[in-house]
């Protein structure tokens, strides 16, 4: 049932070799399906490749010569049910305009979640026309009026670049968790909003990782209604091939080291990014004790990797 309401929408059909992206964008409704996919095949490629759920849970689509794998219901790996329920979830608080930041997170210590592995943040914006999908790419992003192949053309690439980070990153952890918390827009967002799978959540200040963490940035896709970024957080001793292969391809791609990508016009995020023999001062500024509002599942999964 829930993979037939994903499936249903995000408009993916069982035809192998239609493509996943519409060909035209004329209005929001039709930006907001695309935002769907596009968020919805990320997840999808994270899973995949970084291996958490086995090729039965996984259909397969086509983005021109890219074979793609999307999550799909299956009954003998039913932990699959769990990311494509918080999926769901996001497309209710992107529908009505509240979501700001997905945050995928992947650990280790049940006991410690601060202390992560891999974050993949998906952060979105709403132009007054509709939402945007931002990448943190300034080549591959496009004005409002943009022509819908030169949108397609861009998601295109950016998946071809999440496909080429997951390929090249080290091993996860045996045991490993994941988690996801959605940031929201204050200013719009009910104090008592909670999407489908989630529960209130909080807002931690502070993320750990045991070597020096870099931010991979991604790209940025915008169709003049809605606009999504995405950026890949992990240590830097395991994307140092990685980053040299990725500059040779395309030079937009950056490396910063950077914290939660929260910050916008309203409000600042609290979270930060650093190593874990970094002492940590939390400054006693308004904006650093100024609260945004968070999601996180109702159940963290733990995948059967072995």
């Amino acid at each position: 049932m829930a993979t037939a309401q994903l499936s249903h929408s995000i408009r993916i059909h069982k035809a192998s070799k239609e493509t996943i992206f519409p060909s035209q964008i004329t209005n929001e409704h039709e930006s907001l399906i695309m935002v769907k996919k596009l968020f919805a095949t990320s997840i999808s490629c994270i899973t995949y490749l970084r291996g958490l759920f086995p090729e039965s849970s996984y259909g397969e689509r086509h983005l021109d010569d890219l074979s793609l794998k999307i999550l799909r219901e299956d009954k003998k790996c039913p932990g699959s049910l769990h990311i494509i329920k918080w999926i769901q979830g996001c497309f209710d608080a992107l529908e009505k305009r509240y979501l700001h930041v997905a945050v995928l997170t992947l650990y280790a210590d049940p006991k410690e979640p601060e202390k992560v592995t891999e974050i993949y943040q998906f952060k979105f914006k709403y132009t007054s026309e509709g939402a945007t999908m931002d990448f943190d790419s300034s080549n591959t992003s496009f004005e409002s009026g943009t022509k819908s192949e030169n949108i397609k053309k861009a998601s295109t690439l950016l998946i071809r670049k999440l496909y080429m980070l997951m390929q090249n990153l080290g091993p996860l952890p045996n045991d490993v968790i994941l988690t996801m918390k959605l940031h929201y827009y204050n200013a719009v967002t009910p104090h008592d909003y909670q999407p489908p799978g989630f529960k209130e959540g909080v807002n931690s200040h502070l993320l750990l990782f045991e070597g020096e963490p870099v931010n991979l940035q991604v790209g940025m896709v915008s169709t003049g209604f809605h606009s999504m970024k995405v950026k890949v957080t992990t240590e830097a001793t395991r994307v140092s091939d990685l980053e040299n292969n990725l500059f040779q391809e395309d030079s937009t791609t950056e490396i910063a080291h950077q914290g939660l990508d929260c910050d916008d016009e309203e409000e600042e995020c609290n979270n930060h990014i650093q190593r874990t023999n970094v002492v940590y001062s939390q400054q006693n500024s308004e904006s650093s004790r100024k609260k945004r509002k968070v999601s996180e599942p109702a159940k963290v999964f733990i995948p059967d990797r072995k």
